[in-house]
């Protein structure tokens, strides 16, 4: 059987380590394969032409082959776009990479996933502050959405009643969406989760929930990043941990 080659595929770089003492192992998400793990033969040479593209974050076009689990790298081009991102942005791109590395099979292509992927991307690398905390958030919500573990917002989980405009409901990993508790401050009104469901339909520009999650940032961060900890099997994700690190230095 011929081994299998791909070419021109868009790619971004999620993780990289060493393999040999001059090749890397490199975790890559592509556009129509998904997660894929890759050998780059004599990548840490000086010389190597894969040395100054293989970063992260980058928009990148790969040309692979082989039928193992690991696949050979054969060349890579970079896209062009926006600089590699520094600081809080940098930091971002890898709680969006660590995430990705832990929720997505291999093999499992998630197309949409990929272009909201990119979209963010190009958000966080030109932003800070605010729209920066509103692009995370987006990514959060449309990511659970895409593998199967975001509930629908726009009624109770448990009975499938509809929220009430102006009452408080919290989202909960074990519970999905119900009535917030009175000591609950990580709630949003019903209406504001009706709102955010309506831009998750699948037509729903990006932009769309990027306003509205900026409306809610602070009150959705907590109740997405407990979601994301119970589906990823840990109280606190690396990067996570880096950041607050990083913060009491």
């Amino acid at each position: 059987m011929a081994t299998r080659r791909i070419a021109d595929e868009p790619a971004y770089v999620l993780h990289r380590y060493d393999w040999s003492e001059s090749s890397l192992i490199v975790e890559v998400f592509t556009r129509h394969h998904g997660r894929i793990a890759l050998v780059a033969k004599g990548a840490k040479r000086p010389s190597s032409s894969f040395r100054p593209i293989l970063l992260p974050m980058q928009p990148l076009h790969l040309a692979f082959g082989g039928d193992a689990e690991i696949r050979s790298l054969k060349s890579a081009e970079w896209q062009g776009g926006h600089v590699m991102p520094s600081g809080d942005a940098l930091l971002s791109g890898y709680y969006l990479n660590e995430l990705l590395l832990t929720l997505l099979a291999r093999d499992d292509p998630h197309p949409v996933l990929f272009d909201i992927y990119a979209r963010v991307v190009e958000v966080i690398a030109s932003q800070h502050g605010e729209v920066l905390q509103a692009a995370l958030r987006s990514y959060e919500l449309l990511l659970l959405r895409e593998v199967g573990l975001l509930p629908q917002l726009d009624v109770q989980t448990m009975t499938l009643g509809t929220l009430l405009p102006d009452a408080r409901y919290t989202l909960v990993a074990e519970g999905g969406l119900r009535l917030a508790h009175g000591d609950e401050r990580a709630s949003l009104r019903g209406a504001q989760w009706a709102d955010l469901q309506a831009t998750l339909a699948p037509d729903a520009p990006f932009t769309a929930t990027l306003r509205a999650c900026a409306q809610v940032s602070a009150e959705l961060k907590p109740q997405l990043r407990a979601l994301l900890h119970y589906h990823c099997g840990t109280p606190t994700l690396r990067t996570r941990q880096m950041m607050i690190d990083i913060q009491s230095l």
